[in-house]
């Protein structure tokens, strides 16, 4: 049998690692590539999504 590991519960830090960003609106945006255009009313549309807590944010370019 192999060893018994004790359990170690994760820090705060740890738990909330790189969401303490994203909650003082710092978030990280990227093109999100499955839409990367949508039309809008004649506009064109640029949908982005954040790559840390996968929040989206359309842009009308």
């Amino acid at each position: 049998m192999g060893e018994i590991l004790p359990f170690k519960p994760r820090k705060a830090s740890e738990r909330h690692r790189g969401n303490t960003l994203c909650r003082n609106g710092h978030h990280k945006w990227e093109v999100d590539k499955a839409s990367v255009f949508d039309v809008k009313l004649g506009r064109l549309v640029t949908r982005y999504r954040c790559a840390r807590c996968g929040a989206t944010k359309v842009s009308a370019d």
